[in-house]
C-alpha cells in the first residue's frame, strides 16, 4: 500500500520560512517523479513545484520560482521543500504526490501523479 505523508507545515510570519517533507512507502521511490501542490481555500489545486527521477530536475510554478526549492532523498524516500520568503498568498494545504510524469509549461506544472498524501496546513500571517 502506497503512503505519502507530509509534515513540516504549520504558522509563520510573512517573510519566514518552512521545510515540508514528505516520506514515501510502498512504491519503488526511485521510479517516481514526486511533486508538491497546493490547495487554498475556494480556488483549485495549484501544481507547486516537481522533481524528476535524475534527483536533478526540477520544475517550479513561477509563483515560487526563487523563494522554493524542492529535493529528494532517495535513501530516505523523502522529497522536501523547503519555503523561503513566504507570503500570505502562500497559505494553502500543501500535497505531495508521486507520480510519471512532471514538467512546465507556461510557467504552470503539467503533471500526472499516481498517489497524493493527505496534506499538511501552512498559514503565512501578514
Amino acid at each position: 500500500q502506497v503512503q505519502l505523508v507530509e509534515s513540516g507545515g504549520g504558522l509563520v510570519q510573512a517573510g519566514g520560512s518552512l521545510r515540508l517533507s514528505c516520506a514515501a512507502s510502498g512504491l519503488t521511490f526511485s521510479r517516481y517523479a514526486m511533486g508538491w501542490f497546493r490547495q487554498a481555500p475556494g480556488k483549485e489545486r495549484e501544481g507547486v513545484s516537481c522533481i524528476d527521477t535524475d534527483d536533478v530536475t526540477t520544475y517550479y510554478t513561477d509563483s515560487v520560482k526563487g523563494r522554493f526549492t524542492i529535493s529528494r532523498d532517495s535513501a530516505k524516500n523523502t522529497v522536501y521543500l523547503q519555503m523561503n520568503d513566504l507570503k500570505p498568498e502562500d497559505t494553502a494545504v500543501y500535497y505531495c504526490a508521486a507520480g510519471g510524469y512532471c514538467t512546465v509549461v507556461g510557467g504552470k506544472l503539467l503533471y500526472g501523479m499516481n498517489y497524493w498524501g493527505k496534506g499538511t496546513q501552512v498559514t503565512v500571517s501578514s
